[in-house]
């Protein structure tokens, strides 16, 4: 027999308060989330669940907002309220997503392999 996985009892629209836009703008779904010390601040202990357990899932090390959402079992949007309260707190930081390599020149790498191997 299976194990029918629990189905929540508060809908995940709920953690976001009946808010439509977080109070931290610039959130993207690769934002690198991490708690900003060992000890939990006392702000936490006033909110809700769901933010406690953002706050104790990150604690161990960083995670991306997605990466968040899905241990949470929330949606990415829930997700992005419950951090942005949690930054504005200063329970949590949040950096942006490091940005795409560009690729580079090949004529350089060509040069550079050239130079290597006259070096030989």
């Amino acid at each position: 027999m299976t194990a029918v996985p629990r189905r929540r009892m508060v809908p995940a629209y709920l953690a976001t308060g009946g808010r439509t836009r977080p109070g931290t703008a610039g959130f993207e779904r690769l934002t690198v989330l991490h708690t900003t010390g060992a000890e939990p601040p006392q702000a936490l202990q006033e909110l809700e669940g769901e933010h406690r357990r953002l706050w104790e899932l990150l604690r161990p090390g960083a995670l991306t907002v997605v990466e968040a959402a899905a241990h949470l079992r929330l949606p990415v949007s829930a997700t992005v309220f419950l951090a942005a309260d949690l930054v504005e707190l200063g329970c949590l930081r949040a950096r942006a997503p490091i940005p795409r390599a560009q690729q580079t020149d090949r004529s350089i790498v060509e040069r550079l392999l050239v130079g290597l191997r006259t070096l030989r």
